[in-house]
């Protein structure tokens, strides 16, 4: 079983827009990254996203470039503050490939979590439109398969 933890882009500062959307360099950084998952031919079951603007719009660039089960859809405890633990027992259990995209602090204590048993040390930098990859072993154990973020593709 795979999870791809996903931060949303690059987003409007809240004094520009409320609503927080995917600035313009927001939206061809994750259209870099879904270009070159595109090669990978990432089969995903769904993904799911907090349903804030910006992770909605990040998730939907990204579906655009897997092969989805069931689609794109909002799913609760995604956002920045919530707690891990909702998740960490999913996806012990989960027998599908996820795909979650939201927000820090969230991901990364979710990442740390999983691989480590403690939210507290850093596992990844989440920079915008960063995807980690996390594969679960038989025996239930994690670890990072890959980590893709828009600085390490070439600018086209």
């Amino acid at each position: 079983m795979k999870v791809y933890l996903v931060r949303h882009g690059e987003a409007a500062s809240s004094n520009e827009n409320p609503q927080r959307p995917l600035t313009h360099t927001g939206r061809k950084d994750t259209e870099k990254v879904a270009e070159f998952i595109g090669r990978l031919c990432l089969k995903v079951t769904a993904i799911e996203h907090s349903g804030k603007l910006r992770a909605q719009q990040t998730a939907d660039i990204l579906g655009a470039s897997v092969e989805l089960e069931e689609g794109v859809a909002k799913a609760d405890g995604l956002t920045p503050n919530d707690d891990v633990e909702p998740w960490i027992r999913e996806l012990s259990r989960a027998e599908r490939d996820l795909m979650l995209v939201g927000h820090l602090p969230f991901l990364g204590r979710l990442a740390s979590a999983l691989l480590t048993g403690s939210q507290d040390p850093t596992i990844a930098n989440f920079n915008p439109s960063t995807v980690l990859c996390l594969e679960r072993t038989d025996e239930g154990a994690w670890y990072i398969s890959w980590l893709l973020s828009p600085e390490l593709l070439p600018s086209t």
